[in-house]
């Protein structure tokens, strides 16, 4: 049995990834500071398990560690606008609280316990956009907004802590995560949510940026295929093979939600522009296929179920 420490366990893809731990019957420490993107319903869900333990802390705060085998780092702030308008957040989360757990890792006693590894989720946003191709794992970084910089501060900070200080790890990379749960912030649930409230999307840049899609529970299978196959101290891309433009997949949440996109400029306010917007991402994952992982989730056939679960199950 493993035993794994999940920071942002009752965010978006962190719960996931804790429900995948749980079912395999690993013991989950589950870390989250309950911001406004948590959802504390799923400690009903999660507290089911007897393997399941729970603490609300601030990852900046968390002062100790348990003895285990992985610190799986989701705890982050992620929308890309809140960024832009104040960094703060972000470089305290995002840079400063994982200082904090690779510091808490680092000060295991060794000759007490084996240091746990140190997984560590980023973001195909550290690389910047890429107008043709793909990027590998070993292509330069080069965020273009605060987000996407303070994620690449924080791989730079993984990389270093296991080369000082001897730290074994792993880094993730995945594309934009979708699927049912996710905080009405980002594009697809927040497309739902305003059309209910009977309110155009706003699309910045004319809806061009092009975006590959991963749904968060093939998300959740990669971490499992990297603990039970991969290496450490190496880093993998995860990407859905699936991109769109953006107005694309408005287009498709139109025509699932009002049963056709006829009329789809009448839901879509094209009016915003937003500095540091990368035009495409898009990321050769290789190296995690090899492990033998693939996604499952088909997009065009998980957007209606999407579709219907907001539209019906609203609770924000």
């Amino acid at each position: 049995m493993k035993i794994v420490y999940i920071t942002g366990c009752l965010g978006f893809i962190g719960s996931y990834v804790t429900r995948k731990c749980l079912e395999r019957g690993w013991y989950v420490y589950g870390i989250d500071k309950c911001t406004y993107a948590a959802d504390p319903h799923l400690l009903k869900e999660f507290s089911q398990y007897e393997n399941f333990v729970f603490e609300k802390i601030d990852i900046n705060d968390l002062a100790h560690l348990y003895d285990c085998d992985y610190v799986i780092n989701i705890a982050a702030e992620s929308h890309v606008g809140n960024s832009i308008i104040d960094s703060g957040n972000f470089i305290n989360s995002n840079i400063v609280g994982v200082k904090n757990l690779l510091d808490l890792v680092r000060l295991k006693p060794v000759n007490v316990a084996k240091r746990p590894v140190f997984f560590h989720f980023s973001t195909d946003e550290v690389y910047g956009d890429i107008e043709a191709g793909k990027h590998i794992e070993s292509d330069r970084l080069k965020p273009s907004n605060p987000y996407s910089a303070a994620k690449a501060a924080a791989d730079m900070l993984v990389l270093a802590w296991s080369r000082t200080y001897d730290i074994e790890h792993i880094i993730l990379r995945p594309t934009n995560n979708y699927g049912i749960g996710q905080y009405p912030e980002k594009l697809i649930p927040l497309t739902i949510k305003n059309f209910n409230r009977e309110m155009k999307i706003r699309l910045h840049n004319d809806g061009e940026p092009t975006r590959n899609w991963l749904h968060v529970a093939d998300t959740a299978e990669a971490v499992l295929a990297i603990i039970d196959s991969g290496k450490t101290n190496d880093i993998y891309n995860v990407a859905g093979g699936f991109e769109q433009k953006n107005i694309d997949t408005v287009k498709k949440v139109i025509t699932e939600y009002y049963e056709s996109n006829d009329n789809w400029r009448d839901y879509v306010d094209f009016s915003y522009k937003r500095e540091g917007q990368d035009v495409r991402y898009a990321l050769d994952d290789q190296k995690l296929r090899n492990l033998g992982w693939a996604p499952k989730k088909i997009f065009d056939e998980e957007i209606e179920s999407i579709v219907k679960y907001y539209k019906n199950n609203f609770k924000w």
